[in-house]
Parts: structure tokens; C-alpha cells; sequence
């Protein structure tokens, strides 16, 4: 029998002895036991370990002083132990320990009284951990706790199956669902689009390993209030269990952090597209300043400004009675440049209630969109269209109108800023051609 449990009569017989001492051996804190006379009793191998004296140097040995403890803290350890064991529950101390070497080491301890079978004390068991190691278990444990009450970004602990299995508060408001209803469900059926990408991610970070840094992951999420497309910006981490052994552990699953960053990267797409699109103004007006002709000075600067903003356009100029004649316009059929169309002249068929004609007599940009099927005298893929009056000189030349094709957003507030400035320049080289246009001469 080991030496750190040759003082344990009580545990009766051999078998028993052996068993309590495997289970004190294998803990993972160090422990020691006094009785009721201060006398050392039990002594495992993480104590062994922490101070580096084994059990058969400990077990026996009046209290700490002249080896475990220096003579100046022995005093003042042993009142505290038998204070504990009287004191109801666990007692917390930290105590300033020797080691084998001599060398000095603060211990956190949690100290339990043992009573006899007349409620006599008996004596105490002393449960105890470097200081350091107790302070990081608790940082790791205060972390987790701030992590899944107060963070100010999203934490989703998602198991090998990609299910969330701990969902904290933001993520799950940005979600748009409760913490609890979120729980095992597929993350198909709580994102939509883009959730390819997201899993993509997590199943890389299972088999690889965290990515090397943050990615922004753009979301369709559906709820009450409709669709709302989300940018997040994530971060991975692969989950492994401190106690595996091995040098690749089976993962846990990942943990996922996020912050909703919609606002900022809009933001700056916005900034993009707008300098951009100055950009492309600054060289249609440097290219068309080298065309002599007016008709196709205008198409030079339709040819730059479509870059990014529309698929197709279509300018009509008024003729004197009134009717709407196609002065240039893209291809039909396939990509090309903005010209002159084949027949010239000739008046196009529009309805009184047609988008261009009302830009016409307002005058003033028209933004809509229209369904498949109907025929708007625009080419057959064209699915959203802003139609825009060609002032100059106080009158109305005619109109410029910019097709997208449906797999493109419809036309916005910020994209009739653009056109206008873009029909202005267009209206301004129109107006120098030798046909003056007649219209509308009214403000």
C-alpha cells in the first residue's frame, strides 16, 4: 500500500484502501487531508507534483512547518485549518507554500471540515491549485459567461452536425428568433441566402482548422418583416477538448463570431460606385470634347456612363408636333456601342400612358418596373427603366431611357441623381445639332 494512504483505516479493507487511493491519485487539483492533531493523512500526486514533495515525505508529518511551510506562515496556516474544521461549508484561502526546492509558490485553497460520528471534529480536507492556474480557469470561465450574456457581437457555438448548440443574445436578434428556438435547428432553415458560403466556412474550420482571419459573409434572412440582406462579418474557431489526448483531437465543432456590418460595407459600396461613376463622367466628357459631331458626341458619353449602371438606353428626340423619334440606342440583339438606329426618322409607337412619354410632359425622371410579357417597345430582357426628360436652354429635347435586365436591381433614388446628370450632358451636345428641337419651351 502507497504511503498516502497508510493512515486510512476507515476504508475497509485492502480493495477499499486501494480504490481511494487511485481516485485521490487521479484528481486533477492536488489534496491533501489533516486530522484532528494537524497530522498529514492523505497526500496525492498533484500535490506531489505542485510542491515536490511525495507522499511518503508528507504523509505523517505534524502540520507544514520546517518543510512546506516557512516558519513565519506556519502559524497562520494552521489557525486557518482549524478554524475550518468547525467553520460550516468550504473556506477559501490562499497560502504561501515551500517546495522541495525551496522555492516559495501561492497556493488558492478550499478548505472542508470532517466530523467524527459524535459531530466531533475529525478533521479537514485541503483542495489546492497554484494561484495562476486558479485565475486562469476563472478568466476562461468569467469570459465564457461575458461571452454568452453582454458581448457586443454575435457567438454561436455550432456542434459537427453545423447545428447551433449555445446561442448568446445578439446573435440571436440578429437571427431574429429566440435563443431557444434556434437550438439544433439546420442553418438552412435560418439563413438563406449565403448559407452555402457559411457552411462552407465551418466545414473547412472542422477539417482545417481556423481560418487565418476575419471574412465578410453576405446573408438573406427571412422573418416578418420580410427579406433583409445582412453582411457579417465572421470569425472561426475550431473547438477541441483540453482533456483529449493526441496531437489532432476530434473537434467539439467551431465556435462563430460575428458583427452585423450591413451599414458600413453599404457604405462604402455607395462611396465606391460613386466615385466610380464621377470617374466615368470625367472621361465621357474628356472623350466626347474630341468629337465633332454632336449626335455622336452623345453617343460617346451614353457608351461611358452605361459602365455599371444600365444594360441598355434609349434616347428619342421630339419632333415639332410633338412625337418621339430614336435618335441612339444600344444594340438589341447583342453588346455594342450606342448609335444611330437603322431607322432613323421614324416616330416611335408609344402610348399616351407609356414611362417615356410622361417623363416627356412632366418633365421629370420616371423610375419603374415591368413584368415579363409586356411591351413597352424596349427590348425583351429589359425589366426595370428610368426614364429621364433632355432639358437644355429652358426646353425639352426628348427623353434618355436606361434599361437594367431582371437579374439586376431595380433603379434607386441615388441612381436618378446620376441619369440626370448624365441627360443633361447628353441634351447639351443634342442642342447643337443642326435641327433645333422643338417641345416643351416652358421651365
Amino acid at each position: 500500500m502507497s504511503a498516502s494512504t497508510a493512515s486510512v483505516p476507515s476504508v475497509p479493507g485492502a480493495q477499499g484502501a486501494d480504490l481511494l487511493a487511485a481516485l485521490l491519485d487521479g484528481m486533477d487539483a492536488a489534496l491533501c487531508a489533516l486530522d484532528a492533531t494537524g497530522t498529514v493523512t492523505h497526500w496525492n500526486r498533484e500535490a506531489e507534483r505542485i510542491l515536490g514533495w511525495s507522499a511518503a515525505e508528507a504523509v505523517g508529518r505534524q502540520g507544514f512547518e520546517g518543510w512546506a511551510a516557512r516558519s513565519a506562515d506556519a502559524a497562520d496556516i494552521a489557525a486557518r485549518l482549524r478554524r475550518a474544521m468547525t467553520a460550516p461549508g468550504r473556506q477559501v484561502h490562499e497560502f504561501a507554500l515551500l517546495r522541495k526546492d525551496g522555492g516559495r509558490v501561492l497556493v488558492r485553497t478550499q478548505t472542508t471540515g470532517l466530523r467524527g460520528a459524535d459531530g466531533s471534529p475529525a478533521g479537514v480536507y485541503c483542495a489546492f491549485s497554484e494561484v495562476h492556474v486558479q485565475i486562469d480557469l476563472e478568466r476562461s470561465l468569467a469570459l465564457s459567461e461575458a461571452l454568452f450574456a453582454d458581448a457586443a457581437w454575435g457567438v454561436v457555438l455550432v456542434d459537427v452536425d453545423l447545428r447551433p448548440a449555445v446561442v448568446n443574445g445578439y446573435a440571436a436578434r440578429a437571427l431574429g428568433a429566440a435563443r431557444g428556438s434556434l437550438l439544433g435547428r439546420p442553418l438552412g432553415e435560418l439563413v438563406g441566402q449565403g448559407v452555402e458560403e457559411l457552411e462552407g466556412a465551418l466545414q473547412h474550420v472542422l477539417a482545417a482548422g481556423s481560418p487565418p482571419g476575419p471574412a465578410d459573409v453576405w446573408v438573406t434572412l427571412t422573418g416578418p418583416r420580410g427579406e433583409r440582406r445582412r453582411c457579417w462579418r465572421c470569425g472561426f474557431v475550431r473547438l477541441a477538448s483540453p482533456l483529449a489526448e493526441g496531437p489532432e483531437p476530434v473537434p467539439l465543432g467551431v465556435a462563430w463570431l460575428f458583427q452585423d456590418v450591413t451599414e458600413d460595407r453599404r457604405a462604402a459600396q455607395d462611396a465606391d460606385r460613386l466615385r466610380f461613376r464621377w470617374s466615368q463622367l470625367h472621361r465621357a466628357g474628356a472623350a466626347a470634347a474630341e468629337v465633332s459631331d454632336p449626335l455622336r458626341a452623345a453617343a460617346v458619353l451614353l457608351d461611358f456612363a452605361l459602365a455599371g449602371f444600365a444594360d441598355h438606353v434609349l434616347v428619342d428626340r421630339a419632333t415639332p408636333d410633338g412625337l418621339l423619334v430614336r435618335a441612339l440606342a444600344t444594340p438589341s440583339g447583342a453588346p455594342g456601342p450606342v448609335a444611330p438606329p437603322g431607322a432613323a426618322g421614324v416616330p416611335v409607337r408609344y402610348g399616351p400612358s407609356h414611362p417615356a412619354v410622361q417623363a416627356f410632359a412632366r418633365p421629370g425622371p420616371i423610375r419603374t418596373s415591368v413584368g415579363p410579357g409586356t411591351d413597352r417597345r424596349w427590348p425583351a430582357d429589359a425589366a426595370h427603366a428610368l426614364c429621364v426628360p433632355l432639358r437644355s436652354r429652358a426646353r425639352t429635347l426628348g427623353v434618355a431611357t436606361f434599361l437594367r435586365c431582371s437579374s439586376r436591381p431595380a433603379f434607386e433614388r441615388d441612381d436618378t441623381d446620376y441619369a440626370e446628370t448624365v441627360a443633361a450632358r447628353v441634351a447639351a451636345a443634342l442642342d447643337l445639332t443642326d435641327s433645333p428641337p422643338a417641345g416643351d419651351t416652358s421651365w
